[in-house]
This record gives C-alpha cells, sequence and structure tokens, in this order.
C-alpha cells in the first residue's frame, strides 16, 4: 500500500497538513509502508522539513493507492479509482458540495470521511474539534475588541503557536462582558479551555442569568440547557437525539444577558434553531457578537444570521436583523458574525500534530486489515455507489 499525502487545493488554502514530517517518518519505519508527499507552497510544515525527515516528495501522487487531505479536495482534483481521506462535508447534504460527491461516484472513488470515523459506540476518533473550539473562542474575544475598542488581542494566525497565545492573555484586561457557549463535546471544551486560560470566570447558568458580575464570566450550556419538549415533558437526552423535531429551543434567556455567543455543538438538521431571524430583531436581544464555529450555513443552521462562511484574512461581517442582510464589519448597527469554517488553520501546526497522532493511534491500525468494520462505516461512496449507510444522500446526489 502506498499512501500520498496530497496538496490541499481549496481556496482559500488550508495549511494544516493530516500529517506531520515527524509522524511520516513514524509510519514509514513502523509498518512498511510507502509514503509519499505532494509538493506544497501552503504547508505549515514546509516541504524542506518533509525532506529532511527522510520523506519523498513528489509532484504527483497518481501511483498511490490511498490519499490523505484535510478539506474537501477540488472537483477537477479527484483521480478515479483511489481512496481518499477527508472533510467531504457532503453528509449533511451540504448543496455546495452535491457536485464533488456526484464526481466522486463517477470516478468510482472510495471515500472515507473523517467526521464519521467512530468506535463501535459510534464515538469520533480523530478530529480538529479541540482546535475549532479554541480559536472560536479567541476570535469572539478579539471580534469583540474590535468592535468595542476596549481591548486588544493578537490574532492567533500571528503568532507561532498556543503557547505563545498563552503568554498574552494574563496581559489584557477584559470587561464585565457575559459569553455563553453552547456545547459540551470536543469543539465546545476547547473554547472553554481558552475562556478559562483568559481568567473568564466560569459560572452555572442559573447564575449566568441572574448574577450581577463586575467582572468577565462565561457560562456552558448542554442540551438541556437550550431546548425544551414541546409537550413540556422531561428533558431525556436520547428522547432528543432520536426525535429532535419534538423540541424547541429554551435559549431566548441567555439572549437577553449574553453579549457574546460563541456557538460549539453539532447541529442536527431536524433540531430547533437557537432563535429566529425576527427574535434578533427584538429590543431585548443583547448578543453583539455571534463566533459560529458549527458554521452551518442559513437557511438550514441553528444560527440564522450565518450568512456565509467568513475566512482567516477576512474573518467578521456584520448582520444587520432588520433587513437580514449582510453589512460591514464592526458596525454597531449590526451583530458581528465570526463565521470562520477552518479556524484550526489558525493554529495549523498544534492542530496537525494532534490529528495525525490520532490518525495513527486510532485509524492506521486498521487501514493495514484486510478488512474493517470502522472504515467501511466511514465509507460515504466506492465503487460508483453509495454505500449502505449513505443511502440518505440519494436524493442529494441527484439534485431533489
Amino acid at each position: 500500500m502506498k499512501i500520498g499525502i496530497i496538496r490541499e487545493g481549496k481556496v482559500p488554502p488550508d495549511t494544516r497538513v493530516p500529517l506531520t514530517p515527524a509522524q511520516c517518518a513514524e509510519i514509514l519505519d513502523t509498518t512498511g509502508l510507502d509514503l509519499i508527499v505532494e509538493r506544497s507552497e501552503n504547508r505549515c510544515y514546509k516541504d524542506n522539513e518533509y525532506r529532511d525527515a527522510g520523506i519523498h516528495l513528489a509532484t504527483s501522487v497518481n501511483d498511490c493507492d490511498v490519499l490523505m487531505g484535510v478539506k474537501e479536495v477540488p472537483v477537477s482534483q479527484l483521480i478515479p479509482q483511489k481512496t481518499y481521506f477527508f472533510f467531504s462535508h457532503t453528509i449533511k447534504e451540504q448543496p455546495y458540495n452535491r457536485q464533488l460527491l456526484r464526481t466522486v461516484l463517477e470516478r468510482k472513488i472510495r471515500l472515507i470521511d473523517y467526521e464519521v470515523l467512530t468506535d463501535e459506540a459510534g464515538r469520533r476518533l480523530i478530529a480538529f474539534g479541540r482546535f475549532a473550539g479554541m480559536v472560536g473562542a479567541h476570535n469572539a474575544l478579539w471580534t469583540y475588541g474590535m468592535r468595542s475598542s476596549l481591548f486588544n488581542l493578537p490574532r492567533m494566525k500571528d503568532l507561532p503557536d498556543y503557547r505563545a497565545m498563552q503568554e498574552v492573555y494574563p496581559e489584557c484586561q477584559f470587561p464585565a462582558v457575559r459569553v455563553v457557549l453552547t456545547g459540551t463535546g470536543r469543539v465546545a471544551n476547547g473554547a472553554a479551555e481558552v475562556l478559562l486560560d483568559m481568567g473568564i470566570e466560569k459560572v452555572n447558568p442559573e447564575a449566568f442569568l441572574s448574577g450581577e458580575f463586575d467582572h468577565a464570566v462565561f457560562t456552558q450550556l448542554g442540551e438541556n440547557d437550550y431546548v425544551r419538549r414541546k409537550d413540556g415533558g422531561d428533558f431525556v437526552p436520547e428522547d432528543f437525539f432520536a426525535d429532535p423535531e419534538a423540541f424547541e429551543s429554551a435559549f431566548a434567556p441567555f439572549t437577553e444577558v449574553a453579549e457574546i455567543m460563541i456557538n460549539g455543538i453539532y447541529w442536527d438538521n431536524r433540531a430547533p434553531a437557537f432563535f429566529t431571524a425576527e427574535e434578533m430583531q427584538s429590543p431585548d436581544f443583547n448578543i453583539q457578537v455571534i463566533a459560529d464555529v458549527t458554521c452551518d450555513i442559513a437557511p438550514v443552521s441553528s444560527i440564522p444570521s450565518t450568512l456565509r462562511p467568513a475566512t482567516l484574512a477576512d474573518p467578521v461581517f456584520g448582520y444587520n436583523p432588520f433587513t437580514g442582510k449582510e453589512t460591514e464589519a464592526f458596525d454597531l448597527e449590526a451583530i458581528d458574525m465570526m463565521t470562520i469554517d477552518n479556524l484550526p488553520n489558525e493554529l495549523p501546526r498544534d492542530a496537525s500534530e494532534a490529528f495525525g497522532r490520532q490518525f495513527i493511534d486510532h485509524i492506521l491500525p486498521e487501514l493495514l486489515k484486510d478488512e474493517s468494520a470502522m472504515l467501511d462505516r466511514a465509507t460515504v461512496a466506492r465503487d460508483g455507489r453509495l454505500t449502505e449507510g449513505y443511502q440518505y444522500l440519494e436524493g442529494y446526489v441527484r439534485g431533489y
């Protein structure tokens, strides 16, 4: 088996890698697999770092069996009849990637999506989520600082790593702002990690809603805090995950006291949005900055003002709740939206190292087997067909 690390082709470019130079060398030393790296000028780990680690660099990966990337591969770059690992962003029927999945099928590619690599209990085994949450939380406060002119933070992308940023936080004096963080998984916990490193106090939801504070605080909400049963029954997590349409949003009280929202949930399309576009017009709607790490694009989204993904170069846009239109960032008459969809790319070396370690520890052993139930579960398409677990995408592929 020959593995190729592909050059990221999506625009704007992503600098993360699925395996660092040291990790590639580790695979070569311990598995007997062949591995090459496609040349690239954009990676956070430069070509010479791979070369110095003893990794062969190539201008083509056509002779590889397995191709590994990070973001979606542009349709024009998909090589027929290969096995690909990347985040396809198709499994939730994202309309902007319909042609990607169509092409995967046409070219008889085996698509293994990192997002659905799970153990037998359904727990994800590989993800950038922690780093998305970390950067999302930092950018939420950065956006509020830019909007209010009350404090200054550098961007994470402008420092070499997170350790350097941790040296900055003690020098920053945050105002008495309230931050509501949604979610309890990798993304949200990564966000909470940064908020705590900033010195922002964590309080429970009840205190957040009712207390008076002379310093910055945040609260972290689970599903039972932001949704409730429509029939008034008790909240049971299993019921919510099985039938989210039986629930409605209970988030309104938090919109009235928080200035900043960080959205770190994994959203099911059937679940209620946190609030409606009409509710954002209320004079009681107090949120001024929304860092939507989840970044599902409206109208099929948990945040109706997430009109588009932002970029690392242009991370924020304004949303006018009365027109429903985008406006300039940091307009005090609008709500600032931080919606970068590749947030870990602001900490690319930290994120890549952690991701590659997860791949080596959890996924690589399965790749070395003749058969793997784990890889089969994560295979969206193979031999020109959607696999059994992804037949629901048939209408999406056909465009109806």
